[in-house]
């Protein structure tokens, strides 16, 4: 099982950077303790020292949907702000949000069609008789790459399949960081209040919530019971 998750600041100020920077730590901390395997995917700095924008992770583990859902969320942090000593504001707030997984970008070998064809170029009478350059296609996207390095077809072709792997594994990287890129506007989307988290002080001490099924069920029990009176 495998989430990705990303941890943003949204149009915050400087203090909110440094409660992703802390909530980074947290995470990855909380994770390790499961367990669970992390990889940071993206880290956008902030504008101080110790800050981030934005960071987006991997987990992986048995329990990986289950920590994500435990973070996913508005997350507050109360405390003095760090780079604004006289300013009066208390409540910080930033989110967590779920990135949909790409789908499996996993190579499979029928995927990939190869066609001989003659060298071009210099290289004697050899290249323009003999079909030794090899084109490497790959079907569900159609980026092809041509090798014709080698009098050897059979090296050719080897040489072919390295290239539009390695020319795959690119896009795919840019298609992951285009993918995080429209997520961006999760940071329009952070709502205040009803946190999943709340962090306290400057050694950013979790602080326990009250679930709110439990307000409301006492609300009721108390109107009850005026009721009966």
């Amino acid at each position: 099982m495998e989430k990705i998750i990303q941890i943003t600041a949204g149009r915050g100020p400087a203090e909110c950077t440094w409660v992703v920077a802390q909530v980074l730590k947290k995470v990855l901390e909380e994770a390790q303790e499961q367990t669970l395997e992390t990889v940071v995917l993206q880290r956008e700095t902030g504008s101080e020292n110790g800050t981030v924008e934005t960071a987006t992770l991997s987990v992986k583990g048995k329990n990986a949907e289950e920590f994500a859902n435990s973070w996913l969320g508005t997350i507050q942090w109360i405390g003095q702000s760090q780079f604004r000593k006289m300013h009066k504001r208390k409540n910080w707030f930033i989110g967590i949000f779920e990135i949909e997984k790409q789908k499996n970008s996993e190579i499979s070998e029928n995927d990939i069609q190869y066609q001989a064809m003659r060298s071009s170029g210099a290289g004697g009478q050899h290249v323009n008789k003999v079909s030794s350059a090899i084109r490497a296609t790959h079907i569900p996207t159609g980026i092809a790459v041509v090798a014709m390095d080698s009098r050897s077809q059979h090296q050719n072709k080897k040489l072919a399949t390295e290239r539009l792997l390695k020319k795959l594994e690119g896009e795919t990287l840019q298609q992951l960081k285009n993918h995080v890129g429209k997520q961006w506007e999760n940071q329009l989307n952070i709502q205040r209040g009803n946190p999943i988290r709340v962090f306290s002080g400057s050694d950013f001490k979790k602080n326990k919530i009250e679930k709110s099924y439990k307000g409301i069920r006492q609300k009721l029990k108390t109107d009850l019971r005026n009721e009966n009176n």
